[in-house]
């Protein structure tokens, strides 16, 4: 349980570390955004709109990590994470490089979550009625 605790802790922070910069970078044009995300475009300003709800949500699950809520941010981060290296085509992307490593790092996480859940007394009988809420 304590470790689940510390990498949720450690994929937040790394959600709000990454993030700031970015979405300072996209929000402001600056020059090194190109690289990674191309010229201002509609398209650039829906994904600052999913990076800043990332950031708020993240923040807010930092200040109270519930895992049944910290699970669905990271399973979708980490789905759309993977799957960047085929939407952009290459693997030499910096954004490409970058989501394949927090991708990692949320997996861990995600199956610590997984496996505390699954493992927790609530869980252990199908009897004892949902308890679930001892993970909330």
């Amino acid at each position: 349980m304590m470790l689940m605790k510390r990498m949720i802790f450690v994929s937040l922070l790394i959600n709000i570390l990454v993030l700031i910069p970015v979405c300072a970078g996209l929000f402001f044009d600056a020059d090194w955004v190109v690289d990674g995300y191309g010229p201002v475009s509609p398209a650039r300003g829906i994904l600052l709109s999913i990076y800043g709800a990332i950031l708020v949500t993240s923040f807010c699950l930092l200040i109270k990590p519930l895992p049944l809520l910290v699970a669905p941010l990271l399973l979708v981060q980490v789905l759309y994470k993977l799957t960047t290296p085929f939407t952009v085509g290459n693997i030499n992307n910096p954004v490409v490089i970058s989501n394949l490593a927090i991708a990692a790092v949320h997996l861990v996480t995600l199956f610590l979550i997984l496996r505390v859940i699954q493992f927790s007394p609530s869980n252990k009988s199908p009897s004892s009625g949902n308890k679930s809420h001892r993970l909330i």
